[in-house]
Order: C-alpha cells, then sequence, then structure tokens
C-alpha cells in the first residue's frame, strides 16, 4: 500500500522554522515544506538523505514537501498529514490483532471537550482511537513526544475519564522504526505526558506499532509489529529527579572570573555542562536558564557570558551525572579542568565543540542511550 506520489531524493542542508527545510536537490539549493512540528533533532543532521515530494498544487508557495528521510537504510516517514491514513488501513488490513475484528465508523470524532482521530467497532462494542506519529528512537527503544505535547496529554486525560464512564478507549502509536523492540513515552522531555500515560494505564489501551517502509515508501508487508510498552520502567523512573547536560554558545574567546578557578579562558565554540539533581531537576535546570540569579555554582559565573542554548533531562532514579561527564569527554574537543567537579573525582564536567553538538550524530547516539537504550538493559529480565 503506497500512501505517497513519486518522490526525489536530497540532502537535508537546514532547518529555518519548524515547517521549512532547505536542501540540495540536483545540485541546487530548493526550500521545502515540512508537515511535522517535532524537534527531530537527532533525525535531521547535515546531509541526511530525504524524500521530496512535488506538490501538484500551483498557488502553494513551497512546490515541495519532504515525506521521509533514512536513517542506517531506513525510510522515516514524517508527513505526520498522512498518519491516519496509514493507521486507518493497518487496522482495515488485520496488521494490528489487538484491532482484528474492528471497522471505522468515523473519522475525526469530537467527545466530550476533545476530538479524535477514530470511531472503531466490533459488534456492538464501539471504541474511541487516537493515532500519534512517533518518530523519536534509538536502536530498540521508541519514545514518544519529542517535544512537550500538552494537547497530547489533554488526549490522554479526557479518554481516561470517558473510559471511566464506560466508553472504550484506546492510543496507537505509529512507530516509524522496524527495529524497536520496546515503547516508552518520552518522560525526559515531556514529564507530564509520561505521567498522564501512567495514569491512564488501566483505563486507556496502548498500542505501539512499527512498521518498516519501503524503498517506494509503500508499508513492508509481514514488517508490522505491536510493541510492548516498559510499565515497569515508566513506575519506577517517572519522577522528577536525574542528570541533565545544558548546552551554552560563546561567539568569541572570552577570559571570565570562575570563583575559586579565578580567570579562565574560555574558546570560542559551544560548550556542554554536565549536572544532576536528584530533587526538582525541572527546578534547577530553570535556574540555569536565568540570567540574574545568586552566583554559587561554576556554572553561575560562566552562563552569565555565554549564550543559553538548550537543556537535555536525562531522568533517572539512578544518578548518572559522572557516567555522562566521562561519556561527553570521549566525544568532545577540549574540557575545562576543574569546573563543576569539586564535589567528585572527575576532571570536569564542562566541555568544548568547536561545532553545535545538535549537528553530530556521535552526540544524539549518547543522548539516546542514555536516555533509551539504558533502560533496556536495566530492565531487560522483564521483556
Amino acid at each position: 500500500m503506497r500512501f505517497f506520489g513519486p518522490t526525489e531524493k536530497a540532502l537535508f542542508f537546514s532547518r529555518p522554522n519548524r515547517f521549512v527545510l532547505t536542501c540540495r536537490l540536483r545540485g541546487k539549493t530548493v526550500t521545502a515544506f515540512l508537515p511535522n512540528p517535532g524537534r527531530l533533532s537527532e533525525l535531521l543532521l547535515p546531509d541526511t538523505p530525504i524524500y521530496l515530494e512535488k506538490t501538484s498544487n500551483p498557488n502553494r508557495s513551497l512546490h515541495y514537501s519532504e515525506v521521509a528521510l533514512e536513517r542506517e537504510g531506513h525510510r522515516i516517514v514524517l508527513h505526520t498529514h498522512r498518519t491516519n491514513d496509514v493507521a486507518r488501513y493497518l487496522i482495515e488490513s488485520g496488521s494490528v490483532p489487538e484491532l482484528s475484528g474492528h471497522e471505522v465508523i468515523r473519522r475525526e470524532v469530537t467527545y466530550g471537550n476533545s476530538g479524535f482521530d477514530f470511531l472503531l467497532k466490533k459488534g456492538q462494542e464501539e471504541m474511541l482511537l487516537e493515532v500519534k506519529s512517533c518518530t523519536l528512537f534509538s536502536k530498540k527503544v521508541a519514545m514518544f513526544p519529542d517535544a512537550v505535547t500538552a494537547r497530547g496529554k489533554k488526549h490522554l486525560e479526557e479518554l481516561a475519564r470517558l473510559s471511566a464512564d464506560g466508553t472504550s478507549c484506546a492510543v496507537l502509536f505509529l512507530v516509524h522504526w522496524p527495529r524497536a523492540e520496546v515503547f516508552l513515552p518520552d518522560f525526559h522531555t515531556d514529564l507530564e505526558f509520561a505521567r498522564s500515560m501512567k495514569d491512564a494505564k488501566d483505563k486507556v489501551r496502548v498500542f505501539p506499532v512499527s512498521v518498516e517502509w519501503g524503498e517506494d515508501l509503500s508499508i513492508v508487508s509481514g514488517r508490522t509489529k505491536v510493541l510492548p510498552v516498559l510499565w515497569e520502567a515508566l513506575e519506577r523512573e517517572t519522577e522528577d529527579r536525574g542528570s541533565y547536560l545544558i548546552l551554552y554558545h560563546v561567539p568569541r574567546k572570552r577570559l571570565i572570573e570562575i570563583g575559586g578557578l579565578g580567570k579562565v579562558t574560555f574558546e570560542r565554540g559551544y560548550y556542554i555542562y554536565v549536572g544532576s539533581a536528584m530533587k526538582s531537576l525541572s527546578k534547577r535546570v530553570e535556574r540555569h536558564r536565568r540570567i540574574r540569579k545568586k552566583v554559587h555554582w561554576h556554572i553561575d559565573y560562566f552562563s552569565g557570558h555565554a549564550q543559553f542554548q538548550t537543556a537535555l533531562p536525562v531522568r533517572s532514579e539512578d544518578d548518572l551525572e559522572c557516567d555522562l561527564a566521562s561519556a561527553i569527554s570521549r566525544i568532545s574537543e577540549w574540557s575545562v579542568p576543574g569546573f563543576g567537579c569539586s564535589d567528585c573525582s572527575c576532571p570536569s564536567h564542562l566541555f568544548g565543540f568547536s561545532t553545535d553538538p545538535m549537528s553530530m550524530r556521535k552526540f544524539h547516539d549518547l543522548l539516546q542511550y542514555y536516555r533509551m537504550d539504558r533502560l533496556m538493559e536495566k530492565y531487560s529480565e522483564l521483556l
């Protein structure tokens, strides 16, 4: 089953805003529509092969839409506007055994204060089904969402309420990664969504379904599978605690007074600071965002002279701060001796890069290991 017209392969270059990207197509720079509001930072890396579909609408300003990209030889579909078409095909073709025998009665159904994607029916029983597109994954773990989704949280809470009133409710996560073996809500990125899913566990059925896309962007027959949810990990790890990475940019060489370290020269480039907060992680990260604050730690002196880029929490019941610092040190180009490590034996907790780590595959692989694959190792006995 195909869901797209003819496509052309290009190479990703940049993403000027959420819904626009630039790429190289047949030796020319082309601007294309990106029908996906997710962050996609671990997918949209420089020179990633992408698939463009030309629009048939002559009045549209952007003549191409990105529909998919390649990662490790697999096609990853990004076009969220086609998600419900794919979900309907999977349901009606019997590719989701748990939904076998259900038929689609209606699309875009309003119940209560929310709209849902499908109303299904099997015999006399009706079921509300919400569908989400999942493009965040590591080697074997898929997670959703890749950005905070207040809308997704509202859907879960409304489905749980309707379920308590006797309505059968479910969520189908369409996972675009055939190597995925387990699924979890991304509590690192959106703790509140993960908590809502945990609270709805016994009320709303969850179907994470992985698919494989062929070279012609059709679904590969026989490769669809329903993934287990690591509920035990969700129960234990979904707390506001753990470690974090803060990314900064120093646009020019600076000499900065850093408390007991004295005057330190910081080269132009990007920096990653590794810290931890085993209580109130969100508040700690928010403190690092603020420009005005009481100067206490080494990072407080530095952050007043550097440009904050992003914060990446790694929520866990385990203190991973020093392990993360060691891992970052192995991919960084330099470090600042003694920075942020006065209470441990690490050489440093601040690491430098000449280019933005967010554009580096090796950085995303490291982050995904600590956020995702490490969980599969930790809870392997449950699989």
